[in-house]
């Protein structure tokens, strides 16, 4: 009998925009009260940075509230902040990069070529695990608990778990036929991509896309957070910072600025850093009006008439979101360290800010 774990359809882990409200979301502005994008975050009560542009201009860039409650430091735009999945869009794009060094001959490949003591491999290609179409069930209820508690739990070591469990249990679905959101799927893709280049995922992300895009404040994410220019996490009012971020590998390990995940969304909203193909294939897929599907690492959504691409994440005390507009060269970015009504809050941005200002 297969385990309950964590595992939701795309349209509930997309945190779709236009479903009924629920009482939390009712405490939130209204977009008839909206006046501007400062007035919006500030009736909000939101607590972070945030950047939005179009064509190359600011509607607004700013921050609220406290970096640190304890010491009273205020959130700029040079804050830190842990992103969660977000991070994917980056394991995502050194898959990518694999494929443009020969290192995977084809997203299609079955990870069977690369594994072959991974139960059902032959079934589960690259393409499954970006587009989160694997089957793979999630491994974060199999492991967070144990390594809050202290233990020591290695990303190589949640793979052997993950192929444990798959020798005694079935897919939650057959490759390809389903969209499931799992956090496997990514841990699995970061370390093919250290199997692959022979380097560690940090240093390969960092090389290959970091570095060239001058993202010199990305960095993977420590366990304690400590100095005055990182965010520290809040549930509420309660410091959360401290995780075990060993367990995220390639699915929720970065920390970022605004600045740099601007560059970032410059880079893929470009014509310059994917080819005309590998952005077809990025993102594929003509979306019906007002609903969302999954490309390659990054959802795209129509909201209001207009596509949206882009990708969110929470973890413990944080919560972010990264997207552009590609017809209107349009980019909102949202980084918060206070984890209340983050799903309701980020949708509500979403649909306020782009029917408001796009």
């Amino acid at each position: 009998m297969k385990s309950q774990l964590y595992i939701h359809t795309l349209i509930v882990a997309t945190l779709v925009f236009l479903s009924a409200c629920t009482s939390d979301e009712n405490e939130l502005p209204d977009i008839e009260n909206y006046s501007t994008a400062f007035n919006f975050f500030e009736a909000a009560s939101f607590n972070g940075s945030v950047l939005i542009s179009k064509n190359g201009d600011d509607i607004f860039r700013g921050s609220f509230g406290l970096a640190n409650k304890e010491t009273g430091i205020l959130n700029d735009l040079e804050t830190k902040f842990r992103i969660g999945s977000v991070s994917k869009t980056l394991t995502g794009m050194g898959i990518i990069q694999l494929k443009r060094e020969g290192l995977i001959t084809d997203f299609n490949q079955p990870l069977s070529d690369f594994d072959t003591n991974l139960p059902q491999a032959n079934q589960i290609t690259i393409s499954h695990l970006l587009s989160h179409q694997s089957g793979i069930p999630d491994y974060l209820p199999m492991v967070e608990t144990e390594a809050k508690s202290g233990e020591q739990i290695s990303a190589e070591e949640i793979y052997e778990e993950i192929k444990l469990y798959l020798a005694e249990n079935d897919l939650d679905f057959t490759p390809g036929s389903s969209m499931a959101y799992s956090n496997s799927n990514f841990l699995i893709a970061a370390l093919l991509i250290e199997e692959l280049s022979g380097e560690s995922y940090e240093n390969y992300i960092k090389s290959r896309i970091l570095n060239p895009l001058n993202m010199l404040n990305t960095e993977m994410g420590t366990v304690t957070i400590l100095g005055a220019n990182y965010a520290q996490g809040y549930n509420q009012n309660v410091n959360v910072s401290q995780y075990p971020m060993a367990i995220t590998l390639g699915a929720g390990c970065w920390t970022s600025t605004v600045s740099d995940l601007e560059k970032w969304c410059q880079a893929v909203m470009g014509n310059h850093w994917f080819s005309a193909d590998e952005k077809e294939l990025i993102f594929e897929g003509q979306v019906p009006n007002e609903s969302t599907i999954f490309g390659l690492a990054w959802f795209k959504s129509k909201v209001n008439g207009k596509t949206f691409c882009w990708h969110g994440g929470d973890i413990d005390g944080f919560s972010s979101l990264i997207g552009f507009l590609p017809e209107q060269n349009g980019i909102i970015i949202t980084l918060g360290n206070k984890q209340d009504n983050t799903g309701n809050l980020r949708n509500r941005i979403i649909e306020t800010i782009i029917r408001n200002e796009f």
